[in-house]
């Protein structure tokens, strides 16, 4: 078996996002992933591996080396690959850029769930943050919701002005007021304290909450978590490792059975005219294995 080697832009070129939210519906009606995750340290360096298995679609594993003094001389962070073996023969099949399936799949995750939950006609879509993936929700929602107009929240003002004006979106102030605005509200920062004030929310909101990712780190309050109808990417991949959920449920805020449903049970994802709906993005391996198999599909070799 011949070894694919999937560059950055070369697979890129041939990915929609409408293709993308298809292949995780799919890889959602397979056997549920197994999955596990491994951590190697060297201070201040890490290697982090995750892995996932699923029935019908093969194995991933994505390494990241994230070397943190790379910034002094002048190289990324971040650095890593995606190995994906065969289903049938367990073989190696591709090493996929790493930052293509992270881009791909990070986004591609919120996008779904906005695309089970939100309001399809939004007039406003409210993107919290100035990051990569930030500018990359921008670019997917245009997809699904081309007419909405979009606004851009950040902590360095003027930077969010910049920010959105390169990506033909508006820079705004006012946090609370343009919370207020939006039908869509999408988070993606480094927060460990809530920034999103459950008061603040309207009637038929939706929030893509994605910048949380360890145990200590939330985007929204208690009461905004309490006021509306709570989803999840995976269960398994979010209750008990990321802090918007972990700690609520640790104090009582909520309760378990607040989690209406995940993406294994699409049809638990139903909502009135007048709900606020809320979606945690925890990631996850699986959803890595779902990307790098919709990425060989569309492959063409240049």
């Amino acid at each position: 078996m011949s070894i694919k080697i999937i560059g950055f832009e070369d697979g890129e070129a041939a990915l929609t996002w409408e293709g993308l939210t298809d292949a995780f519906a799919h890889g959602h009606t397979l056997p549920k992933a197994e999955i596990g995750d491994t951590f190697l340290y060297r201070t201040p360096d890490t290697l982090l591996s995750r892995s996932a298995w699923i029935d019908g679609l093969g194995v991933a594993v994505k390494s990241a080396t994230i070397f943190p003094e790379n910034k002094t001389k002048g190289l990324p962070a971040v650095n890593g690959s995606v190995s994906v073996f065969s289903d049938t023969t367990g073989e190696l099949e591709a090493l996929v850029d790493f930052h293509l399936v992270t881009k791909w799949k990070t986004v591609g995750d919120s996008l779904y769930a906005a695309k089970l939950l939100a309001n399809p006609n939004p007039e406003t879509i409210l993107v919290v943050g100035t990051g990569s993936v930030a500018a990359n929700m921008i670019e997917a929602y245009r997809s699904a919701f081309p007419g909405a107009r979009y606004i851009v929240w950040g902590r360095n003002t003027d930077y969010a002005a910049k920010f959105a004006a390169s990506h033909n979106a508006t820079g705004v102030a006012d946090l609370r007021e343009a919370v207020q605005q939006a039908q869509i509200i999408c988070t993606a920062t480094m927060t460990t304290d809530p920034i999103i004030q459950g008061e603040w929310l309207q009637p038929g909101q939706h929030l893509d909450l994605i910048g949380a990712y360890r145990p200590d780190m939330r985007e929204v309050d208690d009461v905004a978590l309490q006021r509306a109808k709570l989803f999840v990417d995976s269960f398994e991949t979010t209750l008990d490792h990321i802090g918007e959920l972990k700690i609520p449920l640790a104090s009582g805020a909520i309760k378990r059975d607040h989690v209406l449903g995940d993406y294994y049970d699409p049809s638990k994802f139903q909502r009135a005219a007048d709900d606020i709906t809320i979606c945690k993005n925890g990631g996850g391996a699986h959803l890595d294995l779902m990307t790098c198999r919709y990425i060989l599909d569309q492959w063409k070799p240049a």
